[in-house]
Protein backbone atom coordinates (compact mmCIF):
# COMPACT_ATOMS: atom_id res chain seq x y z
CA UNK A 1 0.00 0.00 0.00
CA UNK A 2 2.16 2.69 -1.43
CA UNK A 3 0.81 4.14 -3.93
CA UNK A 4 -1.94 7.03 -4.58
CA UNK A 5 -5.69 6.19 -6.24
CA UNK A 6 -6.68 6.91 -9.22
CA UNK A 7 -9.00 9.79 -9.98
CA UNK A 8 -12.90 8.53 -9.51
CA UNK A 9 -15.25 8.77 -12.57
CA UNK A 10 -17.90 10.39 -10.62
CA UNK A 11 -21.24 11.69 -12.77
CA UNK A 12 -22.58 12.98 -9.25
CA UNK A 13 -20.60 14.45 -6.10
CA UNK A 14 -21.21 12.50 -2.98
CA UNK A 15 -23.92 14.53 -1.45
CA UNK A 16 -25.59 14.26 -4.60
CA UNK A 17 -25.94 9.85 -3.99
CA UNK A 18 -29.45 9.13 -3.50
CA UNK A 19 -30.26 6.83 -0.26
CA UNK A 20 -31.15 3.62 -0.23
CA UNK A 21 -34.48 2.78 -1.37
CA UNK A 22 -34.53 -0.70 0.47
CA UNK A 23 -32.62 -0.92 3.84
CA UNK A 24 -32.07 -2.92 6.61
CA UNK A 25 -34.74 -2.13 9.42
CA UNK A 26 -33.47 -1.98 13.28
CA UNK A 27 -35.22 -4.66 14.34
CA UNK A 28 -35.22 -4.62 18.47
CA UNK A 29 -32.20 -2.20 18.33
CA UNK A 30 -29.72 -4.52 18.70
CA UNK A 31 -26.01 -3.96 17.31
CA UNK A 32 -25.38 -5.20 13.63
CA UNK A 33 -22.78 -5.47 11.42
CA UNK A 34 -21.42 -5.36 7.76
CA UNK A 35 -18.61 -6.35 6.42
CA UNK A 36 -17.44 -3.90 3.45
CA UNK A 37 -13.95 -4.58 0.87
CA UNK A 38 -12.92 -1.77 -0.64
CA UNK A 39 -9.29 -1.71 -1.87
CA UNK A 40 -7.18 -0.60 1.32
CA UNK A 41 -8.75 -1.42 4.30
CA UNK A 42 -6.50 1.43 6.31
CA UNK A 43 -9.01 3.72 4.30
CA UNK A 44 -12.30 2.70 4.64
CA UNK A 45 -11.78 2.05 8.16
CA UNK A 46 -10.29 5.89 8.61
CA UNK A 47 -13.64 6.59 6.95
CA UNK A 48 -16.21 4.57 8.90
CA UNK A 49 -14.93 5.47 12.26
CA UNK A 50 -15.48 9.05 11.91
CA UNK A 51 -19.45 8.06 11.46
CA UNK A 52 -21.92 8.37 14.02
CA UNK A 53 -23.88 5.29 15.20
CA UNK A 54 -20.51 3.33 14.31
CA UNK A 55 -19.47 1.35 17.33
CA UNK A 56 -16.05 0.04 16.21
CA UNK A 57 -14.42 -0.74 12.80
CA UNK A 58 -11.91 -3.62 12.40
CA UNK A 59 -9.79 -4.62 9.27
CA UNK A 60 -9.37 -8.06 8.49
CA UNK A 61 -10.17 -10.40 5.64
CA UNK A 62 -13.21 -12.15 4.08
CA UNK A 63 -13.44 -14.60 1.19
CA UNK A 64 -10.87 -17.16 1.51
CA UNK A 65 -9.79 -19.67 4.10
CA UNK A 66 -8.22 -19.72 7.71
CA UNK A 67 -5.01 -20.84 5.67
CA UNK A 68 -4.78 -18.08 3.85
CA UNK A 69 -5.82 -15.20 5.88
CA UNK A 70 -2.53 -13.20 6.80
CA UNK A 71 -1.20 -10.04 5.40
CA UNK A 72 2.01 -11.64 3.75
CA UNK A 73 -0.13 -14.10 2.10
CA UNK A 74 -2.71 -12.16 1.35
CA UNK A 75 -0.83 -9.43 -0.22
CA UNK A 76 0.26 -12.16 -2.65
CA UNK A 77 -2.99 -11.94 -4.66
CA UNK A 78 -2.89 -15.39 -4.90
CA UNK A 79 -5.48 -16.27 -2.06
CA UNK A 80 -9.50 -15.30 -2.79
CA UNK A 81 -9.52 -13.04 0.13
CA UNK A 82 -10.00 -9.35 -0.10
CA UNK A 83 -9.00 -6.79 2.42
CA UNK A 84 -12.24 -5.96 4.33
CA UNK A 85 -13.21 -3.42 7.36
CA UNK A 86 -16.15 -5.34 9.43
CA UNK A 87 -18.23 -2.87 10.86
CA UNK A 88 -20.36 -2.48 13.79
CA UNK A 89 -23.06 -0.10 14.21
CA UNK A 90 -26.04 1.00 16.04
CA UNK A 91 -29.08 0.62 13.37
CA UNK A 92 -31.34 3.38 15.36
CA UNK A 93 -27.99 5.96 14.37
CA UNK A 94 -26.50 4.62 11.14
CA UNK A 95 -28.50 2.26 9.32
CA UNK A 96 -26.85 -0.81 6.44
CA UNK A 97 -28.54 1.55 3.96
CA UNK A 98 -26.42 4.73 5.20
CA UNK A 99 -23.15 2.53 5.56
CA UNK A 100 -23.48 1.48 1.70
CA UNK A 101 -24.18 4.92 0.69
CA UNK A 102 -20.93 6.18 2.28
CA UNK A 103 -19.19 3.15 0.84
CA UNK A 104 -20.21 4.00 -2.86
CA UNK A 105 -19.78 7.17 -2.59
CA UNK A 106 -16.56 8.65 -0.12
CA UNK A 107 -15.15 4.97 0.61
CA UNK A 108 -13.50 3.84 -2.75
CA UNK A 109 -14.14 3.60 -6.78
CA UNK A 110 -16.39 0.71 -7.29
CA UNK A 111 -15.78 1.23 -11.20
CA UNK A 112 -11.82 -0.09 -10.70
CA UNK A 113 -11.83 -4.24 -11.32
CA UNK A 114 -9.88 -5.49 -9.05
CA UNK A 115 -7.85 -2.88 -7.82
CA UNK A 116 -8.04 0.87 -6.30
CA UNK A 117 -5.70 3.18 -8.37
CA UNK A 118 -2.16 1.36 -8.63
CA UNK A 119 -3.21 -1.36 -5.69
CA UNK A 120 -3.74 -4.15 -7.97
CA UNK A 121 -4.94 -7.88 -7.45
CA UNK A 122 -7.95 -9.41 -6.58
CA UNK A 123 -7.47 -8.70 -3.06
CA UNK A 124 -8.14 -4.97 -3.35
CA UNK A 125 -11.38 -5.76 -5.07
CA UNK A 126 -14.48 -4.11 -4.63
CA UNK A 127 -17.00 -6.27 -2.75
CA UNK A 128 -19.56 -6.29 -0.29
CA UNK A 129 -20.30 -9.88 2.11
CA UNK A 130 -23.73 -9.39 3.46
CA UNK A 131 -24.69 -10.98 6.76
CA UNK A 132 -27.99 -11.83 5.77
CA UNK A 133 -31.01 -11.65 2.97
CA UNK A 134 -31.84 -8.45 4.40
CA UNK A 135 -28.10 -7.17 3.74
CA UNK A 136 -28.06 -8.71 0.26
CA UNK A 137 -31.62 -7.29 -0.88
CA UNK A 138 -30.15 -3.60 0.05
CA UNK A 139 -27.07 -3.71 -0.98
CA UNK A 140 -28.15 -5.19 -4.53
CA UNK A 141 -30.66 -2.74 -4.74
CA UNK A 142 -28.43 -0.18 -4.11
CA UNK A 143 -26.47 -1.11 -6.95
CA UNK A 144 -29.02 -0.75 -9.05
CA UNK A 145 -30.10 1.96 -8.21
CA UNK A 146 -26.74 4.04 -8.91
CA UNK A 147 -26.62 2.44 -12.19
CA UNK A 148 -30.73 4.17 -12.69
CA UNK A 149 -29.21 7.14 -11.73
CA UNK A 150 -25.72 7.41 -13.75
CA UNK A 151 -23.82 7.86 -9.79
CA UNK A 152 -20.30 6.79 -12.33
CA UNK A 153 -19.27 7.36 -15.75
CA UNK A 154 -18.10 3.83 -16.34
CA UNK A 155 -19.95 0.42 -14.92
CA UNK A 156 -20.52 -0.38 -11.06
CA UNK A 157 -18.25 -4.17 -10.48
CA UNK A 158 -18.60 -4.14 -7.03
CA UNK A 159 -19.64 -8.06 -6.26
CA UNK A 160 -21.91 -9.64 -3.70
CA UNK A 161 -20.75 -12.92 -2.29
CA UNK A 162 -21.36 -14.69 0.99
CA UNK A 163 -19.53 -13.71 3.93
CA UNK A 164 -18.34 -16.79 5.15
CA UNK A 165 -15.69 -16.29 7.85
CA UNK A 166 -14.29 -12.87 8.81
CA UNK A 167 -10.70 -13.05 10.01
CA UNK A 168 -9.16 -9.88 11.61
CA UNK A 169 -6.03 -8.31 10.34
CA UNK A 170 -2.48 -8.10 12.20
CA UNK A 171 -2.82 -6.00 15.47
CA UNK A 172 -0.31 -3.26 13.92
CA UNK A 173 -3.06 -2.77 10.82
CA UNK A 174 -5.87 -1.64 13.48
CA UNK A 175 -6.41 1.93 13.88
CA UNK A 176 -3.80 2.36 11.53
CA UNK A 177 -4.38 6.01 10.18
CA UNK A 178 -4.92 7.11 13.33
CA UNK A 179 -1.92 6.00 14.75
CA UNK A 180 0.96 6.21 10.85
CA UNK A 181 -1.12 10.29 10.30
CA UNK A 182 2.42 11.08 8.18
CA UNK A 183 2.74 8.11 6.45
CA UNK A 184 2.70 8.55 3.00
CA UNK A 185 -0.05 6.36 2.00
CA UNK A 186 -2.06 7.63 4.84
CA UNK A 187 -1.69 11.39 4.00
CA UNK A 188 -2.48 11.12 0.15
CA UNK A 189 -5.35 8.38 0.18
CA UNK A 190 -6.97 8.43 3.65
CA UNK A 191 -7.22 11.47 4.74
CA UNK A 192 -8.55 13.06 1.57
CA UNK A 193 -11.14 10.40 1.69
CA UNK A 194 -11.88 11.60 5.43
CA UNK A 195 -12.01 15.44 4.40
CA UNK A 196 -14.36 14.09 1.58
CA UNK A 197 -16.31 12.65 4.21
CA UNK A 198 -16.23 15.66 6.27
CA UNK A 199 -17.33 17.88 3.56
CA UNK A 200 -20.34 16.24 2.00
CA UNK A 201 -21.62 14.76 5.18
CA UNK A 202 -21.08 16.91 8.04
CA UNK A 203 -24.71 16.03 9.47
CA UNK A 204 -23.15 11.97 9.68
CA UNK A 205 -20.55 12.92 11.89
CA UNK A 206 -19.49 11.93 15.02
CA UNK A 207 -19.46 14.60 17.51
CA UNK A 208 -16.51 14.88 19.68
Amino acid sequence: MTSCPLPLGRALKPAEFPAPRIDVPPGDGAEQSAVLAGGCFWCTEAVYRAVDGVLGVEPGYAGGTAATADYRTVCTGMTDHAEVVRIRFDPARASYGQLLRLFFSVAHDPTQLNRQGNDVGRQYRSAVFPADDAQKAAAEDYIRLLSEAGAYEAPIVTTIEPLGAFYPAEAYHHDYAAQNPRQPYIVHVAQPKVAKLHASFPDLLKRD
